[in-house]
């Protein structure tokens, strides 16, 4: 009795010296600092748009509202006709708006002649996936010139737009990419550091943006039917020995 009394105590102080151990040990582990290396990873794939857009806003003066308006309606057929001879229907086009002013009614209106009174404005809007056509239409505009047809001065809206909607369809793959190289780059940092890439700890997937081909100081992006898609993510790996 006596022996199994003194056997039971010699185990139970391994077992209370051993949980000691170990729960140093622990501590020891919790106290060692985490390494980590965070990069980012960039993906670039060249598009091309695949839906186009060409507001045209022309403009009529008159003595009268209804010399003006007849003036606007030549104006339209002529627009009409140029689009039907650069393959574009009537399903293509539609009418945005029609604005009406009236210059002896506003600011200074005695200053305008009278045969200006009336200043009638249409937008025509252009829908097309034939996004070359549609460029190559923008260049003929001199016909419409010709023609008699007077634009707006809004520059900024002259001319198509072009943009890329296949987004989507490359998200997956280019993510991919992109994380591929952001593991190549944690790889080389790691061997620089006597050290292995190991799990992600965070990952930031990065916003995808669809820029210009080319990129023009102070003109518009979207003016290019080339474009380029870019998205950068940015990815922290733990290092381990």
């Amino acid at each position: 009795m006596r022996i199994a009394i003194i056997i039971s105590a010699i185990l139970l102080a391994i077992g209370v010296s051993g949980a000691g151990w170990l729960a140093g040990q622990s501590l020891e582990r919790s106290r060692e600092p985490i390494r980590t290396v965070t990069v980012k990873g960039l993906a670039e794939q060249q598009v091309k748009a695949d839906l186009g857009f060409w507001p045209i806003k022309f403009v009529a003066t008159g003595p009268t509202l209804d010399a003006a308006r007849a003036e606007l309606e030549l104006a339209e057929q002529s627009v009409r006709s140029f689009l039907g001879e650069q393959g574009f229907g009537g399903d293509d086009i539609l009418v945005q708006n029609i604005k009406v002013e009236d210059r002896f009614t506003g600011y200074n209106g005695a200053n305008y002649p009278a045969e200006a009174r009336f200043t009638l404005t249409e937008d025509l809007l252009v829908t097309t996936n034939e996004v070359d056509q549609l460029a190559e239409a923008a260049r003929n505009i001199t016909e419409l010139l010709r023609a008699g047809v007077v634009f707006s001065s809004d520059a900024w809206s002259g001319g198509p737009s072009f943009v890329f909607t296949g987004l989507n369809d490359l998200k997956g793959d280019m993510l991919t990419q992109a994380t591929q190289r952001a593991r190549e780059a944690a790889q080389q940092f790691a061997v620089q550091s006597d050290s292995k890439v190991g799990n992600i700890q965070t990952a930031n997937q990065g916003v995808f943006q669809i820029l210009p081909a080319v990129d023009i100081p102070n003109d518009r992006p979207d003016r290019q039917i080339e474009k380029k898609v870019r998205v950068v993510t940015t990815i922290t790996y733990f290092l381990v020995d």
